[in-house]
């Protein structure tokens, strides 16, 4: 008869397999529960250590975003304080013209064309231009026609009047011109073709 291990099967050469020596089960006598205590603990401190430097990671990227949001808005409102004192001039100088205007229509306009003038020059600076109007080839990507004009004048899709200026800002178009277009004549001539 056959001898039986502790698990009540029977070993050693009459099964046809070659007796195998028991690996060490953890937690069995021979190892003691020690050694899967401390690496229970040791995984546990592991797995705190790693949600402590995620939360202060979380918290550092929240911070970040908090401060880069703030310059952002310190920036926009730099650019925005720069531009307003430089029209403030221009505001002094419609109030001075309104306050004194003067006897004669003609120099309260030349004043006016003056104060024109230097808000146009202050835009610019900025990086403010103004869309080709009048005399320029029509271009969809510039200008927004609202009317079409028989004419023999002027080759067709010229741009014959401004309606409404537009403008580019740092080469960026902020409004299309306002426009209205030359279409070819009734009889079919056009008198300048370039």
């Amino acid at each position: 008869m056959s001898e039986r291990n502790e698990n009540g099967f029977a070993g050693g050469a009459q099964t046809g397999t070659a007796a195998m020596p028991e690996a060490k089960q953890p937690g069995t006598p021979e190892n003691g529960n020690g050694g899967l205590e401390a690496r229970v603990a040791e995984e546990a401190s592991m797995a705190a250590d790693c949600r402590e430097r995620l939360l202060r990671l979380q918290a550092d990227f929240e911070n970040y975003r908090r401060r880069t949001r703030q310059e952002r808005e310190g920036w926009y409102r730099q650019a925005a304080e720069e531009v307003v004192f430089s029209i403030m001039p221009v505001l002094d100088n419609f109030e001075r013209a309104l306050e004194h205007p003067g006897d004669r229509l003609e120099d309260f306009l030349a004043g006016v064309r003056m104060i024109h003038r230097q808000l146009d020059e202050i835009l610019a600076g900025q990086g403010l231009e103004r869309v080709p109007g009048a005399g320029a080839e029509f271009d969809p990507r510039l200008h927004e026609a609202v009317g079409r004009v028989e004419t023999a004048d002027v080759p067709e899709n010229t741009v014959l009047e401004e309606l409404r200026p537009g403008y580019y800002f740092k080469g960026k178009v902020m409004r299309p011109a306002m426009v209205k277009v030359a279409k070819r004549a009734v009889n079919g001539e056009v008198a300048h073709n370039e």
